[in-house]
C-alpha cells in the first residue's frame, strides 16, 4: 500500500496546518509546530490509533528530548513498519534534527497512509490519552549526582579559613551580578536573533508552499487534459501519465515513457512500410 504513494500523490500537497489539525484532533494533543512531532512518539501513536494494539506503547517515550531517546522511538516505529510490511524508509537522522520540511514530508506520507486504511476512520473506542499513559516515563535516575562536601566540613579540615571564605563570597557575589547582567543582555540579543531567523524560515516555508501549489496546479491541469476522452488513448498522453503516476520517487519514469513512444513509433512505421 505504501509503495503506491508517489511524490506526486495529493497527500504530499497537504499543508502544515491541516497536518497539525489532524494530529491534534485524532490524538487530543495541542501541537502548534510541525517540529514538535520530531521525537517520533506522535508517529508511533498515530499507527497505534490506526492499528490498535500493534504498537508496543510501553516502549514509546513521549518525553523524549535527546536524540538518543528519539532514535529509540523511531526504532519502535520501524519495528511496527516491519510487522505491518510497510515498505517506507525512515530518514531518522534528518527527522530527529527537528527540520520542519523533513518532518512535514514524513507526516504528509503518514496521513496519506492512515487515511487509506479503513477510509481514515479511527476506532471510536480508542482513547489516545489513556494509551499515552502507557508510554515510557521520563527517566530521572537517583544518586547520579555527587554532592560536594559541606562548608562546615571544609572548615574543619582547613582551620582558620573563615575570613578567606567570606572574602571569596563577597567577591563572588559582585562578579556574579556583573555576569548575570551581561548574560541577560546576551540572552536578549540571542532571542532577538533567533526570532528573526524563525521569521525568515517561516517566510521561506510560505514561499515554498506557494511555489509547490503553483506547480501542482499545473500538473493537475496536464493530468485532466490527458484524461479527456479525446486524448487519453493517444501515445503522448499515455507517456505523460506514466511520468505523473510513477510510484518510485528515486527513479525517473522518463526513460520508460521514451521507450514506450519509441516502440509505438517503430510499430507505426513498420505498419506503414508493410502497407
Amino acid at each position: 500500500m505504501a509503495t503506491n504513494i508517489g511524490m506526486m500523490d495529493s497527500g504530499y500537497f497537504v499543508g502544515r496546518n491541516e497536518i497539525l489539525n489532524w494530529i491534534n484532533n485524532r490524538l487530543q494533543l495541542d501541537l502548534s509546530r510541525i517540529e514538535e512531532a520530531a521525537s517520533g512518539a506522535v508517529q508511533c501513536q498515530m499507527l497505534d490509533a490506526t492499528y490498535p494494539g500493534v504498537v508496543p506503547m510501553h516502549k514509546v517515550n513521549f518525553d523524549a528530548k535527546t536524540e538518543y531517546d528519539m532514535i529509540q522511538n523511531y526504532k519502535v516505529l520501524q519495528e511496527v513498519f516491519n510487522k505491518l510490511k510497510i515498505d517506507k524508509h525512515i530518514e531518522v537522522n534528518r527527522l530527529v534534527k527537528g527540520r520542519p520540511l523533513d518532518n512535514l514530508e514524513f507526516l504528509q506520507w503518514l496521513k496519506r497512509y492512515c487515511d487509506s486504511v479503513n477510509g481514515g476512520i479511527m476506532n471510536e473506542n480508542y482513547n489516545p490519552v489513556e494509551r499515552r499513559g502507557k508510554g515510557v516515563k521520563e527517566r530521572n535516575p537517583k544518586g547520579s549526582q555527587k554532592h560536594p562536601k559541606s562548608l562546615q566540613t571544609s572548615n574543619m579540615d582547613n582551620p582558620g579559613s573563615d575570613d578567606t571564605i567570606d572574602l571569596d563570597k563577597a567577591l563572588g557575589f559582585r562578579q556574579g551580578k556583573k555576569h548575570a547582567a551581561a548574560g541577560r543582555a546576551n540572552s536578549s540579543r540571542e532571542v532577538q536573533a533567533l526570532s528573526e531567523e524563525i521569521a525568515g524560515l517561516k517566510l521561506s516555508v510560505d514561499l515554498l508552499e506557494k511555489e509547490r501549489d503553483f506547480y501542482f496546479a499545473k500538473l493537475r491541469d496536464i493530468e485532466v487534459l490527458c484524461q479527456s476522452p479525446e486524448l487519453e488513448n493517444l501515445p503522448m498522453s499515455v507517456a505523460i501519465k506514466m511520468i505523473l503516476y510513477a510510484a518510485d520517487a528515486k527513479e525517473s519514469a522518463l526513460a520508460q515513457a521514451e521507450d514506450y513512444l519509441t516502440q509505438f513509433t517503430n510499430a507505426e512505421t513498420k505498419a506503414e512500410n508493410d502497407a
